[in-house]
């Protein structure tokens, strides 16, 4: 085992190459355990899509000593609130318990991570199969908009490209997915060295760390896979042309939805570029509200954010639902003129200092309890390799200059470089 410590976080490497990380905060009788494995969607082969939020299932069907559903009934009896995510990038797992709770969480975790294949059987599968399928209709294929995400990063990111696809994954590839390429996918990255743990709360450091050990030290090493023996994922430039699609649907209102190529999530352009959004889009008193809602009552809603993707390129989103009888052209032209001054100028003071105040209020309130600095070290370690850039967040939003805004907004995020999706309500 390795130790070190960085302002006021704990690490250790154990002999299985599972990292842990500790952060002190005495202030509540509570824990937080919150586990990140380095496998998202991007991760996924042509054909076998889908299988890393399938796990994401799995993961609660039982394990080696736990039986179905088990973990989650446990763990509410202590009044713990807990729950698992899938993205691109990760999966991840969390959970606050009361304190007396915290070695209870503890072993739950390490059970599955070492004893999941045990409790993984065809009945197991096809169930949470079927929940996905559900999942996959309630949320996107029955909601008004509900597959605007997954048709914008279809038109941003090429084909075979590890962002051309949702989490989700494609229901035929689930469908074709057999138990033996489950378990296969799971021995590949569900693999100690491919996984961060982070404890924040009423704990002392070392011997958090020292549980931890006793708890995870007997999962297996298996064949130590982790993401940076993998194939990198390119950086891309930005669109050359718009990219356009156009929906027919019974939706609301008409919309766009409006995508762009920046930057990946961890470099100083893309602070910038999340920086710019805001001002763009991302507030009450940003630019395009004022244009669109306020001055010429075009739109009933904007909203402008980035998708902090990290695997060499993100995405900037732009949504705008429209007024009813508005003119989508109309919009669209407000929308180019806004980016060639966004360009041209660049930020004023004021919203500058605005936008900034707001990303360093934002940082400080995801952070402001235990479940949230979990979740940010376990993000930084996973996806950064440091626990420092929790630390360093502060610095590097206020790090951020007007003119490094405008250069952002120059290079990627001209008209003439964003996907677009129109939705357009259909006429009964």
């Amino acid at each position: 085992m390795t130790e070190s410590s960085t302002r006021g976080i704990v690490e250790e490497r154990l002999d299985n190459g599972l990292r842990v990380l500790v952060a002190e905060n005495r202030t509540v009788d509570a824990v937080a355990v919150n586990l990140w494995y380095g496998v998202g969607s991007r991760d996924e082969s042509p054909g076998r899509t889908g299988l890393a939020h399938l796990f994401e299932h799995l993961m609660f069907q039982g394990s080696q000593n736990v039986a179905a559903g088990e973990h989650m009934a446990v763990l509410e009896s202590f009044g713990a609130d807990l729950n698992a995510t899938t993205s691109f990038d990760r999966t991840n797992y969390f959970e606050t318990v009361p304190t007396r709770a915290f070695d209870l969480a503890l072993w739950l975790e390490a059970d599955r991570m070492g004893g999941l294949p045990d409790a993984l059987d065809q009945k197991n599968l096809d169930n949470q199969r079927d929940v996905v399928r559900n999942e996959r209709r309630e949320r996107m294929d029955n909601q008004p908009y509900g597959d605007g995400f997954e048709r914008i990063q279809t038109l941003l990111f090429p084909v075979g490209h590890g962002y051309h696809h949702m989490p989700i994954g494609s229901m035929e590839d689930l469908a074709a997915a057999s138990l033996d390429d489950v378990r296969a996918f799971f021995h590949q990255h569900y693999a100690p060295a491919n996984a961060v743990l982070t404890i924040a709360g009423n704990v002392r450091a070392h011997e958090a760390l020292d549980k931890a050990a006793s708890y995870f030290d007997v999962v297996a090493a298996g064949d130590r896979w982790h993401r940076g023996q993998a194939t990198g994922m390119p950086a891309l430039r930005p669109l050359e042309q718009q990219a356009r699609a156009v929906m027919s649907s019974p939706v609301p209102a008409d919309a766009l939805w409006c995508g762009w190529r920046i930057p990946a999530d961890g470099t100083e352009d893309f602070e910038a570029a999340a920086i710019a959004l805001r001002i763009l889009g991302g507030g009450a008193s940003s630019r395009l509200v004022e244009r669109l809602t306020r001055h010429s009552s075009l739109a009933q809603s904007v909203n402008a954010f980035p998708n902090d993707l990290a695997g060499g390129t993100a995405a900037a989103m732009l949504i705008v639902s429209a007024q009813p009888g508005a003119s989508l052209a109309e919009i669209e032209k407000i929308l180019d003129a806004e980016l060639d001054r966004f360009a041209a100028d660049g930020p004023s003071d004021a919203e500058f200092a605005a936008a900034l105040a707001q990303a360093e209020r934002d940082w400080l309130e995801s952070t402001s309890t235990l479940s949230g600095l979990a979740d940010e070290i376990s993000r930084a370690a996973c996806l950064f390799n440091t626990a420092d850039r929790v630390a360093g967040a502060v610095a590097r939003i206020r790090a951020v200059t007007p003119e490094r805004v405008r250069s952002v907004v120059q290079t990627w995020l001209r008209p003439h470089q964003r996907a677009q999706l129109t939705y357009r309500k259909e006429q009964s």
